[in-house]
């Protein structure tokens, strides 16, 4: 494994030196990356840098190169072959005599410029697709790697109707690019996204459009309302983004006026939305004139009908607490729910209703054909959902329950739900601060299904505390607070209450609730402090381990790993001393000097500087030299023998010549120097 690591290491070398001298590029950093764009392809490397007309270069060996690659490294008449051919040079003085040539030299050799052997093979150009967007527009290009970026404009000049001139192409990888600048020399991807900017030229009419309708958003509009029956004027001043719906709200506070009883005029036809904002409304800019009065109520019809309207009370904030109502052609046995039984309404709960949530649909529906769409949000589910949702969130997230207990045979119910419940003062205190859950006791079913609830959730004082209020006493509002430990009744509000009354209960409840939830959260910051403490002492504790077991497991590696090297080394030696041992007992005899036949006496130089001295027949084959060499400990592939004067590399000469044929007779001093 070493030995084909070490293989392919420098099949690499050659390949990147082979890569600089035909591109040119001294940049080793950027000539190794290009390598690896090309899977250390040479042939289609040099093609990515050089850019040649209507083909590529390849080799003349390409396919021999291939070959090689497959099948393994050329035999030495391939090689041979090759180099006689003119496409290999030979093997300079330096190098090995077994090492052959390798594929890749082959074919840089080929590949380069200077070589006059290469020869054109046609090919498809390599196409690159562009996605280039421009405001709200986008257009897919495919262009060919040799177009230029002035190509590019000119196609987007006719796709787009915008002068090159005043056209910026922005989304180069290497930066802004001239408009003669190549597509090959960028490198670019198959896939490539790219935007136009043109600061010169004016935005669209859309976008002109809404610019204007975000100025307008952000004007500020005069509206002067006359309010009819308090004989004044209001000048108010609101942005363009405030909705109709909130104006109408804010003229409420001031003329004590529900939404639900405002009459208007001076709105412009377009104002048909109460959702719509200022800016959008058609009010005159920058001032626009209203006026506002209280709805007047339809007289009582003669004739009956098969239901009755709705009868809604409304506030006086200076008389007194509630209208004549005669004023709406109602005597009050009708208005306190005690007329005829054709007046009565559909129950506000159907009995015996399977599914909470299914039952609480049907009272939010009921409650809005009554009293109309602004009320409270109740919530749609079990009480034990609506709990788990006021109660059992983070600490800053938690609210009050407010439960709102209906019943229709009460008087104080019409007036309590269209006075109080339809406030939108309450309703938005109770949106903003309350988890708001319903329920009808009017009938004994749902009311028994209610005791049982606030028995397993409130335990049974809360339930004998709704036992004790007689049916004129309803409707109730509960308003329950989460504790540690238990769920507590801050607070049961009667029907018979006003809206300043109804109020003044909510915020003291609140008061109460903010005190407790501060002290929540504190204690729930402190808490989440003390396991944040202790999450980072165990992620710490957790990477110390983690850093003790990659440490024991790098030094195990690091131990095993010089185990397994000191065991190569010693299989190594034990292979080297088994060679020597081999080639020594194969050597020939020492000669005598007083033999009969011609004797060589060579004097060996060691790169330690001692001297190996021995006598040859000079018949003796070089190969004995090499094998007297390599047994002493300099094997053959490692070192070189040469000749002082004139000095010659004796490896390179044939291993069959005789010593007399080389040239090493009758004596000579040779010396061994380590092969690079």
């Amino acid at each position: 494994m070493a030995s084909e690591s070490g293989d392919s290491n420098m099949d690499r070398e050659m390949i990147l030196a082979d890569f600089q001298a035909c591109t040119g590029i001294d940049n080793i950093a950027e000539a190794i990356t290009l390598l690896e764009l090309n899977n250390w392809d040479l042939v289609a490397a040099i093609n990515g840098v050089i850019p040649q007309e209507n083909g590529i270069l390849q080799s003349n060996f390409s396919s021999e190169a291939s070959q090689a690659s497959m099948y393994g490294p050329p035999s030495q008449s391939e090689a041979a072959d090759a180099a006689a051919g003119g496409a290999v040079p030979p093997p300079s003085s330096s190098s090995s005599s077994s090492s052959p040539p390798s594929s890749s030299s082959a074919s840089a050799s080929a590949f380069c410029p200077s070589n006059p052997s290469r020869h054109i093979i046609e090919r498809q150009p390599r196409m690159l697709n562009f996605r280039v967007e421009y405001r709200q527009r986008t257009v897919e290009l495919v262009l060919e790697e040799g177009s230029t970026v002035g190509e590019i404009k000119q196609i987007l000049e006719t796709e787009l109707g915008v002068p090159v001139s005043k056209m910026q192409l922005k989304g180069w990888k290497s930066g802004d690019v001239s408009d003669s600048t190549v597509l090959r020399s960028l490198h670019l991807p198959k896939n490539n996204s790219l935007y136009v900017l043109t600061p010169d030229i004016a935005p669209t009419a859309s976008t002109s459009k809404n610019s204007a309708l975000q100025e307008s958003l952000n004007q500020n509009f005069l509206l002067v309302i006359s309010h009819r029956e308090a004989q004044r004027d209001y000048s108010l001043n609101f942005p363009g983004s405030r909705t109709i719906q909130e104006v109408k709200r804010n003229i409420s506070d001031l003329t004590n006026i529900p939404v639900r009883h405002q009459q208007w005029e001076g709105w412009p036809a377009s104002a048909s939305d109460d959702s719509m904002t200022l800016a959008v409304s058609g009010i005159s800019y920058p001032c626009h004139h209203l006026s506002v009065c209280r709805r007047s109520s339809p007289a009582n019809s003669q004739e009956p009908t098969e239901e009755c309207a709705d009868v809604h009370m409304v506030s006086d904030s200076e008389g007194d607490d509630f209208e004549d109502a005669s004023e709406f052609g109602v005597d009050d046995s009708e208005m306190f729910g005690m007329g005829s039984s054709t007046c009565r309404k559909s129950p506000m709960m159907p009995e015996n209703s399977e599914n909470e949530a299914d039952a609480l649909l049907h009272f939010t529906a009921e409650f809005s054909s009554r009293y109309g769409e602004t009320h409270p949000m109740f919530f749609i589910g079990s009480l034990e959902a609506a709990s788990q949702e006021a109660f059992y969130g983070k600490a800053r997230d938690r609210k009050l329950l407010a439960i709102y207990l209906h019943n229709d045979d009460s008087v104080l119910s019409n007036v309590f739900c269209s006075q109080m419940m339809c406030a939108d003062s309450i309703v938005s205190y109770l949106s903003q601060n309350f988890i708001t859950w319903a329920w009808d006791v009017t009938k004994e079913a749902n009311k028994a299904r209610l005791l049982t609830m606030c028995t397993r959730h409130f335990g049974s004082v809360v339930t004998q505390t709704i036992r004790t209020y007689k049916t004129d006493q309803f409707p109730l509002l509960l308003i329950v607070m989460g504790k540690r430990t238990s769920n507590e009744v801050l607070n049961v509000i009667q029907g018979n209450t006003t809206v300043d009354e109804l109020m003044m209960r909510l915020m003291g409840a609140m008061e109460i609730f903010t005190a407790q939830q501060q002290e929540d959260i504190k204690d729930e910051d402190e808490r989440e402090a003390r396991e944040t403490v202790k999450r980072e002492q165990d992620e710490a504790y957790r990477l110390s381990l983690e850093a003790d077991r990659k440490k024991r497991e790098a030094q195990e590696r690091e131990e095993a790993e010089q185990v397994r090297l000191e065991q190569m080394r010693k299989e190594q030696e034990e292979e080297k001393e088994a060679i020597r041992l081999s080639l020594e007992q194969a050597l020939p005899a020492e000669p005598d000097e007083d033999a009969g036949e011609q004797i060589s006496k060579l004097r060996i130089r060691t790169p330690s500087g001692e001297f190996l001295e021995r006598r040859f027949l000079g018949s003796c084959k070089l190969q004995v030299l090499f094998d007297f060499v390599a047994s002493k400990g300099y094997p053959f592939e490692e070192f070189k023998l040469l000749t002082t004067f004139p000095r010659r590399n004796i490896t390179q000469l044939d291993p069959g010549s005789t010593l007399l044929e080389a040239k090493l007779f009758p004596q000579e001093t040779l010396f061994l120097e380590a092969k690079e």
